[in-house]
């Protein structure tokens, strides 16, 4: 009989491709990955976590993409310290895989932005003459549990040749203390853009 551990790592592999040949976000990689597997609903017992999908992740670049990847992650980093730089008043932090080192260009950058109002970010990008789209999401750790918007626009990435979408997660001010907190593994989930400048350098020395 198929052990459970056996069935998440077949799981977290197949979610592994999807997410990188896809550019899937890991919620939607791992419910994909049941239905690819024809796995029941009741299997999601077995589904990884979000660490163990982002260690296959890992290793799926390594062994197929280790000849583009650092070079696309290059390109988004670039990309979001853009425009971090460009959203400054609103003490941006990027997250997600552009942040962890796991993106490709069919990445989407994720930027969380602690606003004193709300209603500030868009329009400030109202006023750069942008367009963008509004959706709403379930916050992340440290917004209270509270429904948060998420404004989202295509930018053009010079160095890809292409768009790239960019979804700007509104927090409060207040929920930028413990942002730095570290995972159970001791990586920072996001950084501001003083962090990020050091990674873009620190890849630029190797």
């Amino acid at each position: 009989m198929t052990s459970e551990n056996s069935i998440s790592t077949e799981i977290a592999a197949t979610a592994a491709r999807l997410v990188v040949e896809e550019g899937m976000e890991y919620g939607l990689a791992k419910q994909r990955a049941l239905k690819v597997l024809g796995l029941s609903r009741n299997s999601r017992a077995a589904l990884p976590s979000n660490d163990e999908l982002e260690d296959e992740v890992r290793d799926y670049l390594a062994l197929f993409c280790a000849d583009t990847q650092p070079a696309e992650l290059d390109a988004l980093r670039e990309l979001a310290a853009e425009w971090m730089a460009r959203l400054a008043e609103f003490r941006p932090h990027l997250c997600g895989a552009v942040w962890r080192g796991t993106a490709t260009r069919l990445s989407n950058i994720h930027l969380q932005l602690y606003c004193d109002d709300s209603k500030s970010a868009e329009i400030a990008l109202i006023n750069m003459g942008l367009d963008y789209e509004v959706g709403t999401v379930s916050g992340p750790k440290g917004s209270r549990g509270r429904d948060i918007d998420v404004l989202s626009l295509a930018v053009l990435s010079r160095k890809l040749g292409e768009l790239i979408t960019v979804h700007l997660s509104i927090l409060d001010f207040d929920d930028l203390r413990g942002a730095l907190k570290t995972d159970a593994r001791g990586r920072s989930e996001r950084g501001d853009l003083a962090a990020l400048r050091k990674l873009l350098e620190q890849a630029s020395d190797e």
